[in-house]
């Protein structure tokens, strides 16, 4: 099975950048130029762009471009909670609309972050979750195939954490965070029912199973206006 399109070109630029091709704020060429560049639609292109946007290692200015982006300050927050459980500490019930669950060729990001094989497949979900009927996130997770492949859609897409637990004695230990803020694109916007260019928190979360492997990769944008992070030192 080969990898997507896509993935095939976000794994290329990415490349680009770690070989010093582009450095940290290089403008990158235009979309139109790389899509005639690797003989592909801008739609297909822009897909490219975008999971690099959401890795962080691509920032789009408006009315400027797209730019290598610069190192993030990090602060760490202790923990690890699943969605279901943060909605239900609040007082919430929380629910989920999938949006795609498909079995798919990792990025080479995604083989780096949850140490596969190359050719190892892995689960990707994209959803939108919502707290009291209220859309809260977008989120993209990736998860290794062969951790859930004896689980159903509704027992991953429902509650993993939980299913992990129950069904295969699994249990989430820590997780690594990167957080920064964005706005909303007409896509995201009209998932979480708010207005394009409206202000989002964007958080990249790596998770680690007790015993220390890696198991989950999240990217997802919180409605800023109805969702906030808070620090413990």
């Amino acid at each position: 099975m080969s990898s997507p399109v896509y993935i095939q070109i976000h794994n290329q630029l990415r490349q680009n950048i770690e070989d010093g091709e582009w450095k940290v704020g290089d403008k990158i060429p235009a979309e139109r130029e790389l899509a005639n560049d690797f003989g592909v639609s801008r739609m297909t292109l822009r897909q490219a762009i975008q999971a690099l946007v959401d890795e962080g290692i691509l920032e789009r200015r408006v009315g400027s471009g797209t730019f290598v982006a610069n190192r993030k300050v990090q602060e760490k927050m202790s923990g690890i909670t699943s969605f279901t459980e943060l909605m239900h500490a609040t007082g919430k019930k929380a629910a989920s609309k999938t949006i795609s669950y498909h079995l798919t060729i990792p990025s080479q990001t995604e083989v780096e972050k949850l140490k596969l094989a190359p050719d190892e497949q892995v689960l990707r979900m994209e959803r939108v979750r919502y707290g009291n009927d209220v859309p809260i996130c977008y989120e993209i997770a990736t998860v290794p195939a062969n951790l859930v492949q004896k689980f159903s859609k509704e027992e991953i897409t429902t509650s993993f954490y939980r299913t992990l637990e129950k069904k295969a004695n699994l249990y989430p230990g820590h997780a690594t965070q990167h957080i920064s803020a964005t706005k909303a694109t007409e896509k995201i916007a009209n998932y979480l029912q708010i207005k394009r260019g409206d202000a989002l928190l964007r958080m990249t979360q790596l998770s680690y199973l007790q015993d220390g492997r890696p198991f989950e990769y999240v990217h997802t944008q919180y409605v800023g206006s109805r969702f906030e992070f808070v620090f413990e030192k």
